[in-house]
């Protein structure tokens, strides 16, 4: 019965002869194979560039403009108000 863990997928890539190297002297230096080193690596970054995309970084002048919205909301004017019932109209409830 497969698990987690199986390793059932397979990813192919052309690369240059000398990044090869250089990453087969990499993996080697830990250790590990070069499927361990690309696949851990890879993982790695991956969750870098997800995370990013999933954080909203805000300066200080923004940060106190969220709160200051936050603590003290305006009154929705007509702009917004026609925008919420044009939504309203298009959505079925």
């Amino acid at each position: 019965m497969p698990t987690g863990n199986v390793k059932t997928e397979r990813i192919e890539a052309r690369i240059r002869p000398a990044d090869k190297a250089f990453i087969e002297e990499a993996a080697t230096h830990l250790g590990i194979s070069v499927a361990d080193f690309i696949t851990s690596t890879a993982r790695v970054r991956a969750e870098e560039v997800l995370q990013r995309r999933d954080q909203i970084v805000l300066s200080r002048q923004d940060q106190e403009a969220f709160v200051h919205a936050l603590l003290e909301p305006q009154e929705p004017n007509e702009r917004l108000k026609a925008a919420v019932a044009e939504y309203l109209s298009s959505v079925e409830r």
